[in-house]
């Protein structure tokens, strides 16, 4: 079984201070680059599970690397480089204090809302009528404001705006790149048989510029469908297919545990630790369309890499 990266202690030149996340660790360069390292830590319900999964840093940071790339047309974004298949160095921006979450289907929290009544999110009006897992006439837009501690929560456009949190000119500008950049995604997925039914995005402000930044379209950040029997599924009322991580929230819940005082995490045996492994790198070849070359990390490689990366970016 191959190593899991959990913990980085890095000491990279110019570094001001390092922010360990839930799943990655973001070391500050001089207050004007970010080196953020995508570890193999797992986290589900807010709890960060006790064993690292093989190779889902490298799968995370490579799909969102590629995505990027290929929004850069639309938007700018924080990335400068790659210099290690668990590494994006960027530049860093003041972020906006929400996130974007656009949804293009009805379904998860959205679907649970509407089946209760609920008839508006975020200030955005739903039809009558809707299925499970029905598109939206037009994707919707529906931001939640980023809480220093416990959950985000939901909030309107003109909540934002009203609270000062975000202007209204930029705020007009996060809503129409989120539209294109989940655009591009949908017609990305299509090219592979996938459905991108929702996503969320944050963006960040440097000398007056807007950038997208942290992951894109990564099944972390991301729901997709199977878009073949989709429209059969819908038909017959059944469960979608689906590629995201939820089948790691399903492990869990099965053996009893959901994120609640006094519950234990279910024991991930190596069986356990390989088998979701596998699931993200299935997951990377299904969204990229790219057969998934892995690399063993090493810590003294990632420090050379990043170093290089560092002096080459001056």
């Amino acid at each position: 079984m191959s190593n899991a990266l959990t913990k980085t202690d890095f000491n990279f030149p110019g570094q001001k201070s390092v922010y360990h996340g839930k799943v990655r660790d973001v070391y500050n360069i001089n207050d004007e680059k970010l080196v953020m390292v995508a570890t193999d830590r797992i986290s589900a319900f807010d709890v960060i599970l006790p064993r690292g999964i093989p190779f889902k840093g490298q799968v995370l940071n490579q799909i969102a690397a590629k995505f990027l790339d290929a929004t850069t047309d639309i938007c700018p974004n924080w990335k400068l480089a790659t210099p290690d298949p668990m590494v994006t160095v960027g530049v860093m921006c003041k972020g906006f204090p929400v996130e974007m979450i656009v949804r293009g289907y009805l379904c998860g929290s959205s679907w649970r809302a509407y089946k209760s009544g609920v008839r508006e999110i975020c200030g955005v009006k739903l039809p009558e009528g809707m299925k499970e897992n029905q598109k939206f006439p037009e994707p919707l837009v529906t931001p939640t404001s980023k809480a220093a501690e416990g959950h985000d929560e939901d909030i309107s456009k003109e909540e934002i705006i009203a609270q000062g949190l975000v202007g209204r000119e930029d705020y007009e500008k996060l809503e129409a790149y989120t539209r294109a950049i989940y655009k591009r995604g949908c017609e990305i997925a299509a090219q592979h048989g996938l459905i991108l039914v929702d996503t969320k995005y944050e963006f960040g402000k440097k000398d007056g510029q807007i950038y997208l930044m942290d992951e894109v379209h990564t099944p972390d950040s991301s729901r997709y469908f199977y878009a073949e029997g989709y429209e059969e599924r819908l038909a017959r009322g059944e469960h979608q297919k689906q590629l995201s991580k939820e089948f790691v929230r399903e492990w869990l819940m099965a053996n009893g545990f959901q994120g609640q005082e006094g519950q234990k995490v279910p024991e991930m045996t190596p069986e356990v630790v390989a088998g979701i492994s596998d699931r993200y790198i299935e997951l990377y070849e299904h969204i990229t369309g790219d057969k998934f070359e892995k690399t063993e990390y090493s810590a003294e490689a990632i420090e050379a890499n990043v170093k290089a990366c560092l002096e080459g970016l001056k």
